[in-house]
């Protein structure tokens, strides 16, 4: 055999290239499980244990391991394989705008800010394109005719860049270029914070072109100290304060006007606004000293259109600012600060820190010794020079640390925090403020956090269904082809060991979806090995040697191969360009493992077989079962395409039909919204549960907010989905929702259950096992990419049949046939959604298994279609109906299998792969028997209908020699 040579030396350069990469995986896993054996479930012992293990070192001469360097190299697992946190931050483009233009407070310019944020709530084009286009709209509209270069917008000493006579095309350029590097500066700061936290393997990433980046942190527990550590901007700034007397005339109106417009401020109109200030207790220079459980109520009264009307002019611009934390003196309640503002809300000092470091005061409290730099120092100067005798607060992202009085100027940027801090708190601000400052503020739009209890449990689901669809695979397939059989097995275990190897080494992430994509390359690797022992049989039955028999067969089936290929690439390749974290890693999965497949099932597989038939030994391509098994069927599927047109017709209109009355069950991926999966410790009424959350979560002018709880796998787990909220991306949000569940879930909770256990449970206890968050405008991104995938999965596919068999009809038949595949699927995910025990949302996942289905599908189709092909070639005198027949008869062999073996892979998957893959493979079930099912009768049939030229001979027997013209129109 040609190559031979070559293929076997590239086969075990990279196989040692995969063992290289794949040892320290190995490595640390058998520190880890040596030191679980004796510590057992105690951390600190676990942890101990590991210290004294990784001392030890492997020496394997080609290389030496030892723990600490293993674990840097292990292969990455996912956050629904391991726990964690994965959030994607969006820098706050509006800042950058406003920091860019020195905070005008020009007309034009705040009008076509609004209207951005406005806009950018259902768009999916960058902000700042947004932001110009609003612009050129309104100073076209109000006839103003700014320009950009203006000093009252970009033309400052802010951008030097900028002349007073550079055309605004070149401005657009020089912001644009100037906010990316801001995006840029972002994400090194946040890359160096999480360094700080000491996170294991951390991904951090860019997303490309937008102001978004992407943090996964398997493994992390705290996650409210992940968001804060990632939201907090780090520029700390200082103003000056207001102090009770000038606000007790304003505090006195709103007093009065609670009571009598307290509905429409959001409060009872019995609440005493001043018994809520506590006036008599204030220690400090705030302006009130709240209970915690009345911040809410004043929040409202203060924030109110009501209450923002009322405000004098001596306070017009006041932000009103709550303390960091309640102080130590009075632990239930928090101080309330009053901020002189101005028309901008600019900082007097915003300046970045230099240095920061931990100390004590001369109470040895803890306190926080920071630097700034050359600008703030200045600033900080002027200042306390204005200010001696009078308090001036430090805030960090709209908290106050201290507001102490100016005993003298500052003239050196040198100052201190203290804030009642404990070490740690210290630390976490002495981090952020060491790691720099965000150039703007930083939100979370999306948010995924899985709990360590049900990562393991992932991985324990994800190894038992891909053993199970291995072990039926190898059973099946040496079942079906007995000696050949066995030489697949060996090709598919390479082929796991290559993908396995080649995922390490592109320091690629192994997810859940990940794990479902390598069974299903399984799948596709038995498909390949099917073609071609299915055509090797065809040979031996003409008469041929074995030998001979088997070069023919890889001969003949490689062009099927190769275009089958080639169509699932196409489809992994949408994914991965339009999918967003576990749907990249399974595009990306799945892309290795079509590349990997080919190598090992046509050329190893090929090397294998040939050097043993090559010493004359005999390789048997069937077994006593399955010799004859499809070799003599024969089925006039065009005679019937007619009853199957309706079937489709009838099938299509109820999908139809449904969708347009019952719609889908949308996933917050395209909506936006929370998802929370607890776990109780008994079963419970998923009705009884949702109907108390709807009372709980309401919206402050009284309205309902959309609450849905429903069983997820057992009967003691739920998954609770709502909108709560979700147009505020705040921690704080965050936090109220999360303590709300809580509440509204407490009587079905074990009673000495807190709200820390609930959040963060342990192994096997109750609780917040994984919970979701995806932002509208994330959402909307994600379901214009859904789409878009899906259009251009279609358009490809349309266009490589096209270039390949070079007739459109046999494209318009294969686009046909997806489009039915498609229809059916969202039919039946409308009309189930509503019955079925598990997830039918439409999502992410969703669209992942409709592509993979018509990935599935089109490859299905083309191998019928490349046999029409070769018989218009070779059988000219036979009909065209009798062609088709006879090419999709000679095919049915290779259709069974493969849809047989891939649908018991995927009932593997379905029943012991985990609750949170059941919906994407009950779409791959669906779509895998239609899809088989259209490439018979729906692609082969349109092509059929729109290749005959004339009126078609009626026999359609396969012995028939009309001399029908076979020319296409």
């Amino acid at each position: 055999m040609q190559g031979k040579g070559l293929i076997t030396i590239v086969a075990i350069v990279l196989g040692l290239i995969c063992l290289n990469e794949l040892l320290p995986t190995w490595y640390a896993s058998k520190i880890e499980k040596q030191a679980t054996a004796i510590a057992g479930d105690n951390p600190e012992k676990y942890q101990k244990e590991i210290a004294k293990l990784s001392k030890d070192t492997l020496n394997l001469g080609f290389t030496k391991l030892y723990y600490t360097k293993a674990k840097d190299k292990e292969m990455k697992l996912g956050l629904d394989l391991k726990g964690g946190i994965n959030v994607l931050l969006e820098i706050n483009q509006r800042d950058l705008v406003n920091d860019l233009t020195s905070y005008s407070t020009n007309p034009v310019l705040i009008e076509a800010l609004n209207k951005t944020d406005e806009v950018q709530k259902n768009s999916t084009k960058p902000y700042i394109d947004n932001f110009f286009d609003q612009f050129d709209a309104i100073n076209k509209a109000k006839g103003t005719n700014l320009k950009l270069a203006d000093p009252e917008l970009f033309g400052n000493t802010t951008l030097t860049e900028v002349k007073y006579n550079t055309p605004d095309d070149q401005v657009k350029s020089i912001v644009k270029r100037k906010i990316d590097a801001s995006v840029g500066t972002a994400f090194e700061v946040i890359r160096t914070r999480i360094d700080k936290m000491g996170a294991v393997q951390p991904n951090v990433q860019r997303v490309p072109g937008t102001a978004r980046i992407s943090v996964e942190m398997p493994g992390m527990k705290d996650i409210d100290k992940v968001k804060k550590m990632l939201q907090t901007s780090a520029k700390l700034q200082f103003w000056e304060v207001q102090q009770v007397p000038e606000m007790a005339p304003y505090f006195q109106t709103l007093t009065s006007m609670v009571a009598v417009k307290g509905d429409s401020m959001g409060v009872a109109k019995t609440v005493n606004f001043m018994n809520l200030l506590h006036l008599d207790k204030l220690r400090t220079n705030g302006v009130a000293n709240v209970k915690l459980s009345d911040t809410a109520a004043v929040n409202k009264i203060l924030n109110s259109k009501v209450g923002q009307s009322l405000r004098p002019s001596n306070i017009k611009y006041t932000q009103f600012m709550w303390g960091y934390k309640p102080e130590a003196t009075d632990t239930e309640s928090l101080v309330l600060y009053a901020i002189r503002g101005n028309i901008n809300q600019k900082a007097p000092v915003d300046g970045a820190v230099e240095t920061a470091n931990i100390s004590y005061d001369e109470l040895s409290r803890v306190v926080v010794d920071m630097q700034m730099d050359s600008k703030g120092a200045k600033e900080w100067k002027t200042l306390t020079e204005k200010n001696v005798g009078k308090p001036v607060a430090v805030t960090l992202d709209g908290r106050v640390y201290t507001a102490p009085n100016v005993v003298n100027a500052i003239p050196n940027g040198r100052t201190q925090i203290s804030g009642n801090f404990s070490q740690e708190e210290a630390k976490e601000l002495v981090d952020v403020l060491g790691a720099g400052k965000l150039p703007a503020g930083a939100k979370v739009v999306q948010a995924t956090v899985v709990g360590p209890s049900l990562g393991q449990e992932s991985i324990d689901a994800g190894v038992m269904s891909f053993g199970i669809a291995f072990l039926l695979i190898i059973v099946y397939i040496i079942f079906y082809y007995g000696g050949a059989g066995v030489y697949a097995v060996i090709a598919m275990i390479i082929n796991l060991f290559y993908i396995f190897g080649i995922m390490d080494s592109v320091d690629a992430t192994l997810t859940l979806p990940g794990i479902a994509g390598i069974v299903l390359t399984m799948a596709m690797a038995v498909d390949t090995n099917v073609i071609i022992y299915e055509r090797t049989k065809e040979e031996l039955f003409a008469g041929k040697s074995i030998l001979e028999a088997y070069k023919d067969g890889f001969k003949h089936a490689l062009s099927a191969i190769v275009d089958g290929h080639l169509t699932t690439l196409l489809t992994a390749g949408v994914l991965f360009l339009f999918g967003t974290g576990p749907i990249k890693g399974f595009a990306l999965t799945l892309g290795i493992g079509i590349l990997m497949t080919f190598f090992t099932s046509v050329l190893i597989s090929r090397a294998m077989i040939f050097s043993r038939l090559n010493k004359g030994k005999h390789l048997s391509v069937w077994t006593g079962a399955t010799k004859n098994l499809f070799r003599n069927t024969w089925i006039d599927f065009i005679g019937k395409r007619k009853y199957a047109y309706i079937i489709s017709a009838i099938l299509t209109v109820v999908s139809i039909a449904s969708i347009a009355i019952h719609g889908f069950k949308y996933g917050i991926d395209f909506t936006g919204g929370r998802n929370y999966i607890v776990r109780f410790d008994k079963a419970v009424n998923a009705e009884d549960i949702e109907g108390k959350l709807v009372t709980i979560f309401k919206t402050e002018d009284g309205k309902n907010s959309s609450v849905e709880a429903k069983t997820f796998g057992n009967d003691n787990q739920l998954k609770i989905s709502t909108d709560y909220l979700i147009d505020d991306e705040s921690l704080k949000a965050d936090q109220t929702v999360e303590q709300k569940l809580y509440e509204g879930l407490k009587t079905s909770l074990p009673a000495n259950t807190t709200m820390k256990d609930f959040k963060a449970p342990e192994k096997g206890h109750v609780g917040i096992i994984s919970s979701e968050k995806v932002g509208p405008t994330v959402a909307d991104d994600i379901k214009t990419h859904g789409i878009l995938a899906v259009v251009a999965a279609l358009g490809g596919i349309f266009i490589y049949i096209l270039i390949r068999f070079r007739k459109w009809q046999f494209s318009l038949g294969a686009v046909a046939a997806l489009f039915h595949d498609a229809v059916i699927i969202l039919g039946a995910y409308s009309l189930l959604h509503k019955f079925m025990p598990f997830n039918m949302e439409i999502n992410q996942d969703f669209v992942a298994a409709i592509l993979t289905v018509l990935g599935y599908s089109i490859n299905d189709t083309v191998i019928i279609f490349d046999r029409i092909r070769e018989y218009l070639r070779e059988k000219k005198s036979l009909t065209l109906a009798g062609l088709f027949d006879d090419s999709i008869s000679s095919t049915l062999g290779r259709t069974f299998n493969t849809s047989f073996t891939t649908i018991l892979v995927i009932l593997a998957i379905f029943i012991f792969g985990g609750d949170n893959l059941r919906g994407f493979m009950f779409a791959m079930l669906i779509g895998i028997g239609f899809g088989t099912y259209s490439s018979i009768f729906i692609a082969s049939a349109i092509a059929y209908d729109f290749l005959k030229t004339g009126k078609e001979d009626e026999v359609h027997g396969k012995t028939t020699s009309s001399k029908e013209v076979l020319t296409s129109k």
